[in-house]
């Protein structure tokens, strides 16, 4: 969804956008190929690279078991493996590598503000995301700027959660999940673009960056908000049990659990969101 995205806006901007392809065969001229079931990347007929925006990863929105976890777990830290090894074999490796984390690092930590220097939380998510960062040692090692991107819940209607959830919620039946008091912490596409182009132009930035608006909110008040620019009511609440029976580990740690995260480094950095109320942002994306 986000490189979908993101690929006009580079173009237009006037930078050459050279994706990485999933197939066997060797590239020809110009290409950057993955061979996924060799477990390879073959950068070498893909020219100079000024940077690389890495945000492949498989979905964790579905119900966990040991091989969904373990696809998750090798979509990112061996993808992101794989491609820092690759960097470090050119000749001249990218200035800049900026690769997709998420605010999963701080696990369930109630109403506590979160911000980078924060401690990673306990669960499997944060295990996940913590290993995933760890992942681009190699290209940290060889001097490329590395920044990992920790972004909250992304709202767009033709993808991600939101678009999950917009069937539901036009038919009346949304509502809040458990009991609601838990921090979702969101971020608009728009935005979460813009800051993809804010960190490649601004050479400060390196590590960990949230990409989250500056105004979370409870998952009780983001059903409110939704119901209301849909115009429909959003008042048949989920128990806890059973989001837990329906997606057992996934909805106890990515439905339940509350991250209210603050983009400290971004502010710092100059960043300004063009999205920080929820309302103001759904109201453009669903046209409410």
């Amino acid at each position: 969804m986000l490189g979908t995205a993101l690929t006009p806006l580079l173009t237009a901007a006037g930078h050459t956008v050279i994706p990485l392809r999933r197939r066997s065969s060797a590239p020809a001229s110009g290409e950057a190929v993955w061979d996924a079931e060799a477990g390879t990347i073959d950068l070498t007929q893909s020219g100079p690279l000024s940077a690389v925006v890495h945000l492949a990863g498989e979905s964790v929105g579905q119900r966990w078991s040991a091989a969904s976890k373990r696809r998750m777990w090798d979509s990112r830290c061996r993808g992101t493996e794989l491609l820092c090894a690759a960097l470090n074999r050119m000749a001249e490796p990218p200035h800049t590598l900026v690769c997709a984390s998420a605010t999963g690092f701080y696990g369930d930590r109630g109403e506590e503000w979160l911000e980078e220097r924060s401690a990673a939380g306990t669960g499997f998510l944060a295990d996940l995301t913590t290993a995933w960062e760890k992942a681009s040692a190699q290209a940290i090692a060889r001097g490329i700027r590395v920044v990992h991107l920790r972004f909250g819940i992304v709202l767009a209607p033709r993808g991600g959660a939101l678009a999950r959830m917009l069937p539901i919620f036009r038919a009346g039946l949304g509502g809040r999940l458990g009991n609601g008091r838990q921090y979702w912490s969101w971020v608009s596409l728009e935005d979460s673009l813009r800051a993809v182009l804010h960190v490649l132009s601004e050479r400060s930035l390196d590590g960990p960056v949230n990409v989250t608006s500056p105004c979370p909110v409870t998952n009780a008040e983001f059903t409110r908000v939704l119901g209301q620019e849909l115009h429909r009511p959003a008042v048949l609440a989920t128990p806890r049990f059973f989001v837990e029976l329906a997606f057992g580990e996934m909805g106890r740690e990515a439905l339940l659990s509350s991250a209210r995260v603050r983009p400290a480094r971004l502010a710092a950095a100059g960043f300004s969101f063009r999205q920080t109320e929820l309302s103001e942002a759904l109201r453009a994306l669903v046209g409410g």
